[in-house]
């Protein structure tokens, strides 16, 4: 295991500079020179190895390039189909199928990874990179388990490495100005809270497919699967369809969470809820029989959850997670035709003297009614990340050139690890939902019992699982298929 570089920016550059002069005549310092990973390259630029390029993946590291001080060097994804795109852009970059192979034979020739796989993937491949010292970006959810996330954020700490997740709305000046507005008791203590989305946009709540495909010859489905148990390919999975089931997504809480509850658990300095429940939407596969499909994530929910009093609270916050195309009911001072959030989705805060809301990213802060937005002004606390939402790839990049805690991060795993966490136990909830026990009644007849409906689930956030149903510890920490484990 290589040991991360944790010296300071001067020394690195110290560093380079005394070892050129020693080696005269040499006008360029071979990387190999330069020391183990996390080090500032002679051109003061991030050079970027990616994991997952296709979709998300080949924004993010476009992003990173676009800032002007990363070099893409190394591009990874099990489907070449996906990956074209960042081929062409970086066609000097070194292409790898297999992460693992890639973090093996060129870890001294690069500085850190961009992880944007399914989430299922997330963890193994971030921590890996982790271990060998590498700063880490990683797409949201941080992970698919709150197991995972945990070692995540204990990682990003041990190994010093400069770490962000992708929910780019942490740098947005939106979630700046709502914390502002709070600080300065616009609307009084929070008490509850409402985030709501439209998705999911991909399928949901229905069985597996009992027909398999042909594999793509571009596609390496068992380096696809990774983590997740063997399957049959079948048609529709990938690229993006994988987010409605539990074995490689995290339902649209996984997707959009990130981008919604980021702003109230920024505003009150939220961390772990002490409790969970929710109630989820029906599939009938007739018109008297509810339909069971444990494997997919349901078509809609609502869930609640409880968090302790904060610093920046009087009591407890009851949180409010709606999707499936489920809002709150539209506040009263919210004009009739004035739009709730920015439509499909938002984020409403209700306080003792008042309320204000958002729409996705913490974009568009309004308080309400809306026209008091305008009237209020309040000083500046807290310095803006420049280029907003668009600025969150940047910023990671500068953070790893300087090393190790001397640059603010608006998502580093010690705030987006409990938060990844928090959504996750939500999920925890709803997976609960479908646990099923057969059981034999008075009459010698077999039925299903369902524990994990109509009960409030108790979280201890210390020990990771629920107090009081035993079976949705299971969901805590998944185990992984043969030749895959996390570190």
């Amino acid at each position: 295991m290589k040991k991360a570089n944790n010296s300071t920016p001067s020394s690195r550059r110290k560093f380079i500079r005394d070892t050129a002069i020693a080696t005269a005549g040499i006008s360029i310092v071979p990387r190999h020179v330069l020391g183990g990973p996390g080090f500032v390259a002679p051109s003061d630029k991030l050079v970027v190895a990616g994991i997952g390029v296709g979709g998300k993946g080949k924004s993010d590291i476009g992003s990173f390039a676009d800032s002007g001080k990363a070099d893409i060097a190394f591009l990874c994804d099990v489907d070449d189909r996906r990956a074209a795109d960042s081929i062409a852009r970086f066609p000097k970059a070194k292409y790898y199928k297999d992460w693992r192979e890639l973090l093996d034979k060129e870890a001294n020739n690069f500085d850190a990874v961009s992880v944007s796989t399914p989430d299922h993937t997330h963890a193994v491949a971030a921590l890996a990179a982790m271990e060998l010292g590498k700063h880490v970006y990683v797409q949201k959810p941080l992970t698919h388990d709150i197991y995972e996330a945990r070692k995540l954020t204990e990682a990003a700490k041990k190994y010093k490495v400069v770490s962000q997740m992708g929910n780019q709305g942490a740098s947005s000046d939106g979630v700046r100005t709502l914390r502002e507005w709070y600080n300065a008791d616009i609307i009084g203590k929070v008490h509850t809270v409402y985030c709501w989305t439209n998705r999911p946009v991909w399928p949901q709540g229905i069985p597996w497919p009992d027909t398999t495909a042909p594999v793509p010859k571009e596609l390496d489905w068992d380096l696809w699967l990774g983590t997740a148990p063997h399957k049959e390919f079948v048609s529709g999975l990938v690229p993006f369809n994988w987010r409605g089931w539990w074995d490689y997504g995290t339902g649209a809480l996984g997707d959009m969470g990130c981008h919604l509850v980021e702003a109230p658990y920024r505003v009150l300095d939220l961390k772990y809820p002490k409790d969970v429940q929710c109630s989820v939407g029906s599939v009938y596969v007739d018109e008297f029989q509810r339909g069971y499909f444990p494997e997919s994530c349901p078509p809609s929910s609502h869930v609640t959850m409880t968090f302790p009093k904060t610093e920046k609270t009087d009591e407890d916050v009851v949180l409010h997670w709606m999707d499936g195309g489920i809002q709150p009911t539209r506040p009263e001072e919210l004009g009739p035709n004035e739009v709730f959030g920015d439509g499909g989705n938002g984020v409403l805060m209700i306080g003792s003297k008042g309320k204000m809301m958002c729409s996705t990213y913490g974009e568009n802060p309004r308080l309400l009614p809306t026209s008091k937005t305008d009237e209020v002004n309040v000083p500046q606390e807290f310095e803006r990340v420049p280029g907003g939402s668009s600025g969150h790839y940047a910023q990671w990049v500068e953070a790893a050139i300087a090393g190790y805690g001397e640059k603010e991060l608006s998502a580093p795993f010690e705030i987006s690890g409990p938060l990844t966490e928090t959504l996750l136990i939500a999920n925890l909830a709803i997976r609960g939902v479908d646990i099923r026990k057969e059981a034999v009644n008075d009459e010698g007849k077999t039925y299903f019992e369902y524990p994990g409906r109509n009960i409030e689930m108790l979280w201890d956030a210390e020990n990771m699982r629920v107090t009081n149903l035993e079976e949705a510890n299971a969901f805590v920490k998944r185990d992984y298929s043969d030749g895959w484990s996390l570190g």
